[in-house]
């Protein structure tokens, strides 16, 4: 993806209402976001110098704020105008964009009610999130799995909940695979470690139920693209004994956009007619070659 250090780079991030340079993007060591992972982010990609969905993204991050119990500072509205001016100042016409919000380190401990919020906004470029993706990705199991939305607020894009991500791409990566499909805390197919999954059964799309995990954007907008071809969505209940069930399979993202899957462990796929053509709608949608679907 990339070499360069992410905190030694040129350029600028916006950070609580102004502009700073990227190396000077700094924290504090004690800040609660860092301790308690009382933070959430956003991850968003401009194409032709448009932010895809961007008022979604903005939205969503003021709801997984008020999920974990503090506000975003400023409005939608405010973060829709700072967001456009971070993606301007990078120059860049494709581009990733993260924004974020966190806790600050007036208070330190589990309670931290009078901690400022901060948020800021990072620009970068940021290529295909898996190299030849249209060669599809393999897949292993992970061991870890999604919780049970009673122990964890799933609903958020809140950054502790990536932990097991990590360690579960991690562990896939030192055994020579992509990614790796997580089950939920029932043992239902769920998701990858960062990415929504879909499968192709018989001309009809079956993907999970997202009742612990998120409802992507991207996947809002696969499902949109493929009953705009008439193609069937059937979202339900996965078994992972179902997988060999299955013709094709993708996986979806704002990072990993629509990227093919050739195989989850020996189980393998082939990369067919279907997903070839929502691949293309997706690229074709983000570059403003044809509008949403409704």
């Amino acid at each position: 993806m990339t070499s360069i250090p992410y905190h030694d780079r040129d350029g600028y991030i916006w950070m609580d209402g102004h502009f700073v340079p990227w190396r000077e993007a700094n924290i504090h060591v004690l800040t609660h976001g860092l301790h308690y992972a009382s933070s959430v982010f956003e991850g968003e990609r401009a194409y032709n110098g448009h932010i895809f969905e961007s008022r979604r993204h903005s939205e969503r991050l003021h709801k997984s704020a008020e999920i974990l119990d503090f506000s975003v500072p400023g409005t939608v509205d405010q973060l829709e105008e700072a967001k456009a001016e971070a993606l301007a100042k990078s120059g860049l016409e494709n581009a990733y964009i993260r924004a974020f919000a966190w806790r600050g380190s007036e208070m330190m401990g589990v309670s931290a009610q009078e901690n400022r919020i901060h948020l800021a906004i990072a620009v970068w470029h940021w290529g295909d999130y898996f190299k030849d993706k249209m060669k599809g990705i393999a897949l292993t199991h992970s061991k870890w799995r999604r919780p049970d939305p009673m122990t964890a607020p799933c609903d958020a894009k809140a950054a502790g909940l990536y932990m097991i991500c990590t360690l579960s791409k991690h562990a896939a990566e030192r055994e020579g695979y992509a990614d790796a499909l997580m089950l939920d805390w029932r043992g239902h197919v769920a998701e990858a470690t960062g990415a929504n999954i879909f499968f192709l059964q018989d001309g009809a799309l079956h993907t999970p139920t997202p009742d612990c995990f998120l409802n992507g954007i991207t996947r809002q907008t696969a499902i949109k693209l493929a009953k705009a071809r008439g193609i069937e969505i059937i979202e339900r209940t996965i078994m992972p004994e179902e997988l060999p069930n299955f013709s094709e399979c993708f996986i979806t993202g704002t990072a990993a956009e629509l990227t093919p899957v050739r195989s989850i462990g020996d189980v393998t796929y082939t990369p067919g007619e279907v997903t070839e053509a929502l691949v293309t709608d997706y690229s074709d949608l983000v570059n403003g070659k044809i509008k949403m679907p409704a």
